[in-house]
């Protein structure tokens, strides 16, 4: 069973997050190749699919910056159901949001939010929600890595995907090291690059 962990205030850098918990960047390039290797080919009606969902976010993002609802509504759900993770075997938990905040301009106070999705207690699904596009996947990367850190078998290889609509990254962990992907992004003018990323879902759906 997943240990709940009360990320708090103080996991809003890497640096503290690794000394927190002791984990370690590895430079070693065959850590983490589930996102480069051995990706499945996606069906036309997928690629389809996957375009449908970049111009519906491009239409929303026209007017602002999505809030968490609707990022999920329109960006995430539909990857999640085309990955097959609302089938069985797989099953949802949803963990307790946690508040950011930074300041901006002004002095003004900044206030997001992250929410945590965890599917067969190895795969969390970390959602920044923003008012203001200040807060950007380098704010979830480290509550991310203190989710999964508080996993309480150590062995364990855990994955994580951290989105906030617009951008994607993938993180894994084993023992006290992690590798982090290359980030894709929803807008794009000459590829989909939701199409990688349901890809690579697919690719640690079967690694799970």
């Amino acid at each position: 069973m997943t240990q709940i962990l009360a990320v708090t205030d103080e996991i809003t850098t890497f640096r503290n997050c690794e000394e927190k918990f002791g984990l370690t960047l590895t430079r070693d390039s065959e850590f983490f190749t589930e996102w480069i290797t051995e990706l499945p080919t996606l069906s036309q009606a997928e690629q389809i699919r996957l375009e449908e969902v970049r111009q519906n976010y491009l239409y929303q993002i026209s007017d602002g910056v999505l809030l968490e609802e609707t990022v999920k509504m329109v960006v995430l759900s539909p990857l999640l159901e085309l990955a097959g993770f609302y089938q069985a075997p797989y099953k949802f938990k949803t963990e307790v949001s946690v508040e950011v905040e930074a300041v901006g301009d002004n002095d003004e106070i900044l206030r997001g939010r992250i929410d945590a999705l965890v599917l067969q207690t190895k795969l969390w699904i970390v959602l920044i929600e923003s008012k203001k596009t200040i807060f950007d996947l380098e704010v979830a990367i480290p509550q991310a890595l203190a989710y999964m850190a508080a996993n309480p078998d150590p062995s364990q290889v855990l994955y994580g995907m951290v989105t906030n609509g617009s951008s994607f990254l993938f993180v894994k962990t084993s023992g006290k090291q992690y590798g982090i992907s290359d980030i894709f992004t929803t807008r794009s003018q000459y590829r989909n690059n939701l199409n990688e990323v349901l890809k690579i879902l697919k690719r640690l759906a079967r690694a799970i």
